[in-house]
């Protein structure tokens, strides 16, 4: 974009994107700040809420290099690659305190929004889940922020950050990262249309044919499967973090369309790195 001057001028952050990054990392923070037991496990998973914390701050220091356009190899973008780098990172980085990991996390989020205002790159950028334009990045940076503070929260007993706006600021990430991601065993051979509707709030929608995979900033007019979904439910089961069927059971996912029984297949089409 460029004003009447002939200088460049950076398109502003998407409304509200700065302050939940801002806010998501200083609740993360805080989590660990309050005295924290860093030797903890994470639900549903193999790291301590120290490696897990450790991985956060790695990953927000990852993410404002690629902003201020210092290039980061980090895997190929599939499950098996980036749990590779995610295990080498985190064996050549040994900080497990609470304190200075709270400290980096917040930090970095900052770091990552200066990149931004000095608008060292307007060009697409390359992260370990492929190429993004910058502020898909930052959609990028904060579902990150909320996937692993929603386990270190779990894991501490402690209420999560996640709320509808957030989710709504994550959506970009999301739909550019859904095709990148399906699992080509479970989409050969469907061809179905889905509008997928977060409750009171945005929507998208997803074409499947025999394998390939598009995802559209609005719905098809004729969906086959219109997913009616809780914002918070929906983003919990695109990061792995819940299964369908108790949100299902209670009443957190609706189904309507005249193919509804595509819509139980659709978790299970896409992969969560």
């Amino acid at each position: 974009m460029e004003s009447a001057a002939g200088q460049d001028v950076r398109d502003a952050l998407p409304e509200g994107l700065g302050a939940a990054l801002r806010g998501t990392a200083e609740e993360i923070a805080a989590l660990l700040r309050g005295g924290a037991d860093m030797g903890l496990p994470v639900p549903r998973s193999e790291w301590t809420v120290g490696e897990a914390a450790a991985h956060l701050a790695q990953a927000n220091e990852l993410m404002a290099d690629i902003a201020a356009g210092r290039a980061r190899s980090y895997g190929d973008g599939t499950p098996q690659s980036l749990a590779t780098a995610n295990a080498r990172a985190l064996a050549e980085f040994d900080e497990r305190r609470a304190e200075p990991l709270a400290a980096m996390i917040v930090t970095q989020a900052d770091a990552y929004l200066k990149a931004w205002d000095k608008g060292v790159t307007n060009d697409t950028v390359i992260t370990p889940l492929g190429p993004m334009g910058p502020d898909v990045l930052g959609s990028y940076l904060l579902t990150h922020m909320l996937g692993h503070g929603y386990d270190l929260a779990r894991a501490l007993g402690r209420p999560h950050m996640i709320d509808r706006a957030r989710v709504e600021l994550a959506l970009p990430f999301l739909i550019t990262a859904m095709p990148r991601v399906t699992d080509s065993a479970r989409t050969a051979g469907l061809i179905a249309r889905y509008a997928i509707r977060l409750w009171g709030g945005a929507c998208f929608g997803v074409t499947v044919n025999s394998g390939a995979v598009s995802v559209t900033s609005q719905p098809s007019n004729r969906p086959d499967c219109t997913i009616l979904i809780e914002p918070i439910t929906f983003l919990l089961m695109a990061l792995g973090r819940r299964g369908q069927w108790s949100a299902l059971a209670q009443g957190r996912i609706l189904v309507r369309g005249r193919k509804p029984w595509l819509a139980p297949r659709f978790p299970a089409l896409f992969r969560a790195p």
